[in-house]
């Protein structure tokens, strides 16, 4: 997809219908699956809010934005992610904590940052949160300047995520389980599983859904 295309992405995505947990369940580990409502509300999960950024790169292709955690002696060492992290008493919702963590992660200029729309949020059981999701977009090729939570910054073209033959299982060890086979989507040659998956693939729903 080209710049030329970013307009009418956005307009689609504006009138889409959220798709909830009918596009979560495709990517959702077992893990997941083993949680209803009544007993994430029971273990009274903190809010964070993450980044799903689109914008034209070099070669004017949309791309979402993901980054690589650095490795670190913590739950999501290491693994793929959006930009984003726990609401602050400071913050006056989460689409500024969405915002705010996305400058501190990786140098966005808040300015640059045009919101289209909240996702679905998503419960992460390892780390207890609901992570709210905002979808926005960028005009222009972002500066990047990633920080020490950063190892690396991704840049997946939109039109990976639409490919159909990009899902498939693999066996993830982690510090809260093992040997788990998980759905995943591959992604400019990264293995993207978990929650992160769980939000793309609303997106990808988002885009490929007939409008109504």
């Amino acid at each position: 997809m080209k710049t030329a295309s970013l307009t009418a992405l956005i307009t689609l995505l504006e009138k889409s219908t959220l798709t909830n947990w009918e596009s979560h369940r495709k990517m959702a580990p077992a893990m997941r699956l083993q949680f209803t409502e009544d007993m994430i509300a029971k273990k009274k999960p903190r809010d964070a809010a993450v980044l799903v950024l689109l914008y034209p790169n070099k070669e004017n292709e949309i791309c979402i934005l993901l980054t690589k955690r650095a490795s670190y002696n913590g739950t999501h060492s290491g693994q793929i992610s959006f930009p984003g992290g726990k609401k602050e008493s400071q913050d006056k919702d989460l689409l500024e904590t969405a915002i705010r963590e996305a400058k501190e992660e990786i140098g966005i200029h808040p300015a640059k940052i045009k919101a289209i729309k909240a996702l679905s949020k998503t419960y992460i059981p390892p780390s207890n949160f609901w992570v709210y999701p905002f979808l926005a977009y960028a005009e222009e090729t972002p500066s990047f300047k990633n920080n020490y939570e950063v190892e690396t910054i991704l840049e997946i073209p939109l039109k990976e995520l639409l490919e159909t033959n990009n899902i498939f299982q693999k066996t993830i060890t982690t510090s809260y389980m093992n040997d788990a086979n998980v759905p995943c989507f591959k992604l400019n040659n990264e293995i993207v599983w978990g929650a992160t998956a769980m939000i793309l693939s609303e997106l990808k729903d988002l885009i490929l859904q007939p409008i109504k």
